[in-house]
């Protein structure tokens, strides 16, 4: 049995937490004076989308240096002159295609407008379905590095009465370091927002984030809303989320048994005037679980007679008065091996346990995903969760839950837009979706995506249902590592959580992801500058840990051999004349290999965790960056001497072409530039901050390769383009395009000018063009 990773954890490597606790001020745009009252706490209505700034604004760089002293420091030299204001590029954005790549946590239609839906991610943002095209459309790349938190989203709710209206709860960590979450109000289907803070912390990428939905609005007064936090308790609007206040009366006002508080909130049928009497929330504890109040949220009492010992994962209410639940011992995704489906009548107050039976498979897991058909209520679909042998299922009833068909015997799923997901039925199923105005309509989030059906009725009678990827659009990687080759593949990606890809046409999905070996994770990949069709790349996986291509990345071969036996991930780099590998595997030492990962050796005079490259011009050398010491080697990486100190750690690249041109993207500390092999170091002081930089074609007669960075210019955050040796530079990100967290992946293209590769934490593989 192969288990999936553990993705989407916050500590894990494949969805990236900031590198620093340390939150950037937060910088907004104050919409006149107003102001409103945030659980009795003054905040400001701020324009986040739709604002003035067009693509291509001007950035003023900073008037004078930051950073140290002007005075000569060992192995550095004065910074480089002042440079001129950044000017203006105009680009256009778009995702090199995988399609899906990380978790869809909640999928939700508009009961009132026909195609109209939704879907939710752990650090993605929101999406909405253009039923035209068939692909989903990024409704928050315009959140940027400051705000990156928000990218998270707890949960969403659709207006049940004024379609136009969009409510995102957004928030990615409720750890200390983390910023308060906020309301996302749209007004427009998310074309623009209003960010609305919350004076506590949503935790979109944390445990339970697939439960839900825990925003929800009344049907009855759509002025008002509920909000089920993880820590606070239960919150309500009665003015269309501009203001929220805590629901004194709610038992629940802190966290919970399982640490992840409120799980859902449903409304029962409203009548007459005003906000719904009947409200229902779940809570992710194992002794009282379900609340009800039958007098508009003024109290509240446990329902009798309901199950213990589970968590709700979902509550469905039919428009029948029958209430759904769906249930795990655990919050999930991960870490279920029981769960039950109930039902509760709730005119009589009568429970029933439909847990579909059980297979012969002997594995423990729990329930998740839950669905009513609005215009079938005796119809009612359910996921397992968990269930890692021989896969999870899906199950529909048409009775109630009195008896139950499993969809995947006679399913068929095709897979052509997403190869490299497999033809099966996924994995952490935690949402599931009926069309409210076509009922053979059902769509299921994965942890890798989204799958849809148009034909599941035919279950009904024992026939075949049809599946498909209904992820285009939706790219939610998180990317490690890019490089671009000249003459080869436009770029190969180093992902998070499912390996990587060779992406031989940037407007097609790739056939599969790297296999041979096959990676989780792939933290590093470099490529012979001299002989260019070698490429290596190391990470994480059950088989080796690193691997070699001879054909520019489209087949691949494991290091037969290994440094030591826990040796991996880490990075790796390759001489110009792929001759030597040298790999420093995670938290050790650094080795080099003559034989392709068929032996290892010690490379001598390095500290362990040092970062080397290789020299883009010599093949004899390489250069290592470690606690601020720049080392050096002329013997092909078997030794290592230190040849400046005092400089700041950071991403140290070297240029293709010219021996001994390096550049360090120093983080808070700027950006470095050496042109004798890291001898000395100049500054360049326009450069506030930089995480990652990449070189790509010279622009038309430029005497340097056009360099691209992601960080700070003044007090503008983004990606920046420079072509002539860094004098000046154009920001090429946009108000309507930040994609949150910039890291340190970004390459130019070679061999197109001014295209530029760069990585998000949940955005996919992004590439600009100039327009």
């Amino acid at each position: 049995m192969k288990r999936p990773l553990s993705r989407r954890e916050p500590s894990r490597s494949g969805r990236l937490s900031p590198a620093s606790p340390r939150r950037a001020p937060r910088k907004y745009l104050l919409i006149g004076s107003a102001a409103v009252l945030v659980g009795g706490v003054p905040a400001a209505v701020l324009l986040t989308a739709g604002g003035s700034q067009r693509t291509g604004s001007e950035v003023a760089a900073p008037a004078r240096l930051h950073g140290q002293n002007p005075a000569r420091l060992r192995g550095q030299e004065r910074p480089a002159r002042r440079q001129a204001n950044a000017q203006a590029a105009r680009y256009t954005w778009a995702n090199a295609p995988i399609n899906g790549g990380g978790f869809v946590t909640g999928l939700v239609f508009n009961p009132k407008r026909k195609n109209l839906a939704y879907a939710r991610t752990d650090i993605g943002g929101a999406y909405r379905w253009n039923a035209k095209t068939g692909f989903w459309i990024p409704l928050t790349d315009w959140i940027g590095e400051s705000n990156s938190n928000l990218l998270g989203i707890e949960s969403l709710a659709t207006d049940p009465v004024n379609p136009n209206r969009l409510y995102l709860a957004a928030g990615t960590y409720t750890n200390s370091w983390a910023g308060n979450g906020a309301i996302l109000r749209s007004t427009d289907q998310g074309a623009h927002f209003t960010t609305i803070p919350l004076p506590f912390k949503l935790g979109g990428n944390e445990d339970g984030r697939s439960m839900g939905e825990r925003l929800a609005i009344d049907p009855n007064d759509n002025r008002v809303l509920y909000l089920g936090t993880r820590q606070h308790g239960l919150w309500r609007s009665a003015d269309y989320g501009s203001t929220w206040r805590k629901v004194a009366s709610f038992p629940v006002t802190s966290s919970t048994s399982s640490g992840v508080g409120v799980s859902f909130v449903t409304f029962g049928k409203g009548r007459g005037q005003g906000p719904t009497k009947t409200i229902y929330v779940g809570v992710a504890d194992s002794g009282k679980s379900l609340y009800r109040s039958t007098d508009g949220g003024a109290s509240w009492s446990a329902v009798p007679g309901q199950p213990t010992g589970l968590l709700p994962h979902h509550g469905v209410l039919a428009s029948n008065g029958q209430l759904y639940l769906s249930y795990g011992n655990a919050p999930g995704p991960n870490g279920v091996t029981a769960g039950a489906v109930w039902r509760l009548t709730t005119g009589t107050g009568s429970w029933r346990n439909i847990t579909p039976a059980s297979d012969n498979s002997g594995y423990r897991y729990g329930y998740a995903g839950l669905a009513v058909d609005p215009r079938h209520p005796r119809t009612v679909m359910v996921a397992t969760l968990d269930k890692w042998w021989p896969h999870d299922e899906i199950y529909r009833s048409t009775d109630q839950g009195t008896s139950w068909k499993a969809i995947s015997p006679r399913a068929v799923y095709d897979n052509s837009a997403a190869p490299y997901v497999g033809r099966s039925i996924g994995h952490w199923i935690g949402t599931l979706a009926i069309d409210p105005f076509a009922p053979g309509h059902v769509i299921y989030g994965t942890g890798s995506g989204i799958w849809g059906s148009n034909d599941v009725t035919k279950a009904d009678r024992g026939a075949t249902t049809h599946w498909s990827v209904r992820a285009k659009g939706l790219e939610e990687t998180a990317v490690l590592g890019l490089i671009s080759i000249p003459g080869g593949a436009p770029v190969i990606s180093a992902l998070g959580d499912i390996g990587g890809f060779t992406h031989t046409n940037l407007r097609k999905v790739t056939p599969t992801n790297f296999t041979n070996p096959t990676f989780a994770n792939t933290t590093g990949i470099d490529f012979a500058q001299k002989a260019t069709k070698v490429v290596a790349r190391v990470g994480t996986g059950n088989e080796a840990k690193g691997g070699y291509s001879t054909d520019g990345g489209r087949r691949w071969t494991p290091f037969r051999g290994t440094p030591q036996p826990a040796a991996k991930a880490g990075s790796i780099a390759v001489s110009a004349d792929a001759a030597t590998f040298v790999w420093t595997p995670s938290g050790d030492h650094v080795y080099y290999s003559r034989d392709r990962g068929a032996t290892w050796n010690s490379s001598q005079g390095l500290p362990a965790n040092a970062q080397v490259v290789a020299d883009r011009a010599n093949p004899g050398v390489f250069y290592a960056l470690a606690g601020g010491t720049l080392y050096f080697s002329t013997d092909a990486g078997a030794t290592f001497a230190p040849r400046a100190t005092s400089l700041p750690d950071g991403s140290l690249k070297a240029v293709s072409g010219a021996q001994g041109d390096l550049w360090i993207a120093a983080g808070n500390s700027g950006l470095l530039h050496s042109t004798n092999g890291g001898a000395t170091f100049s500054k360049l002081g326009t450069v506030t901050t930089a995480r990652g930089i990449g070189f790509g074609k010279a622009a038309s007669g430029a005497r340097y390769q056009a360099i691209y960075i992601t960080g700070t210019i003044g007090r503008v955050s983004g990606a920046f383009r420079s072509v002539d040796g860094g004098t000046t530079w154009l920001r090429i990100t946009d108000a309507r395009h930040q994609f949150g967290y910039l890291g340190s992946a970004i390459t130019g293209d070679p061999n197109t000018y001014g295209r530029v590769y760069m990585g998000s934490n949940g955005r996919g593989v992004l590439y600009g063009t100039p327009r």
